[in-house]
């Protein structure tokens, strides 16, 4: 006796369901490289901290003037009464912190450190962000234009990214900050300052994202669709902005993101050798400076602990999130 091999498989709820009276199949929703990105990057927990934390302190950066007012001790106003006349130090434990003061106060002068935290994050991601800017504005145009156009045009700006980088980068910040001006243009001061800061910074720091740009190119020029591109007639300009740069933004977002905490701790590094801003402007690197004069520090930590927090926690914020959108934007990545 043979068994038949004609019965039709049993019908599974989803196929029911489809195939019920007046039911309509459900549409496939495509999603976009964007938004596979963005699930990938909320399924992160740890970039997501890093990424709230992130955005923490660019509020805080931006509204730094309007908190100081609320809170009621700007971050140049003195209060000596509240510093130890023989040592030098405030009075009470934690640097004198109290209801009045939260992270206390400075030695030798009583300046509030909670004040001077909140605006030395404006001016230290002020020149981050600005510094980052440039060096990824410049490093992208000559990366995608030696990696495109090859030949003699590569092999100068390859020969230019080499000298660059033969430069030591804070003796040479060092160097010229000292001896700049106090004015540039319309620029006086602090402002002057940053904007040297800025330069300095963003100028000497592009060979490295104008490295893996020039490489990324390398690769992309010769796919399908560039040469797809070309076929049908399309010229250098629109093959750069429509078919390259368009493939280029993940690695130079993920770069971005890396490194704006060293352009913070690149700062922080020249005010604590005093060619940073001109005080009383704060900074967090002055600040630490400051801790380690007349082994302050050592009669209270907190002086040290408050500012290295500061830029501890902003360069770790940082990094778990490039990190993290590093592994969102990998197509390979299993996440």
């Amino acid at each position: 006796m043979t068994a038949r091999t004609d019965v039709e498989p049993e019908a599974t709820p989803a196929a029911l369901e489809a195939h019920a009276p007046g039911s309509e199949p459900k549409a496939i929703e495509g999603r976009s490289l964007g938004r596979i990105a963005f699930s990938r990057l909320r399924r992160d927990k740890v970039a997501m901290g890093g990424g709230v934390v992130v955005l923490l302190l660019v509020l805080v950066g931006v509204f730094a003037p309007l908190l100081i007012k609320l809170y009621g001790h700007p971050y140049d106003e003195f209060n000596s009464d509240l510093v130890d006349p023989t040592f030098q130090v405030p009075d009470g434990r934690f640097g004198g912190a109290s209801g009045e003061h939260w992270l206390g106060v400075e030695p030798t002068n009583g300046r509030d450190v909670f004040s001077r935290i909140l605006y030395g994050a404006r001016i230290s991601l002020t020149v981050a962000f600005l510094a980052t800017a440039l060096t990824v504005l410049i490093g992208t145009f000559f990366g995608v234009l030696a990696g495109y156009v090859g030949g003699t045009v590569d092999n100068v700006i390859s020969r230019v990214m080499d000298t660059l980088l033969a430069f030591p980068l804070l003796l040479f910040a060092i160097a010229l900050v000292a001896v700049a001006p106090d004015k540039i243009g319309p620029l006086t001061g602090n402002a002057a300052r940053m904007a040297i800061l800025v330069f300095v910074i963003g100028f000497f720091q592009w060979p490295y994202i104008g490295r893996i740009v020039r490489g990324q190119t390398l690769s992309l020029r010769e796919r399908e669709f560039v040469e797809a591109a070309r076929s049908l007639g399309a010229r250098g300009p629109r093959i750069l902005f429509r078919e390259l740069l368009p493939n280029l933004w993940a690695p130079i977002l993920v770069y971005t993101t890396l490194i704006i905490p060293q352009n913070i701790l690149f700062e922080a590094a020249l005010s604590y050798l005093g060619i940073g801003v001109k005080v009383p402007t704060p900074s967090w690197g002055d600040m630490l400076s400051t801790a380690t004069q007349g082994q302050i520090c050592e009669l209270d930590p907190a002086f040290m602990i408050v500012p290295g927090m500061a830029l501890f926690i902003t360069v770790m914020a940082f990094n778990l999130f490039g990190d993290g959108l590093r592994d969102a934007l990998d197509p390979r990545s299993n996440r």
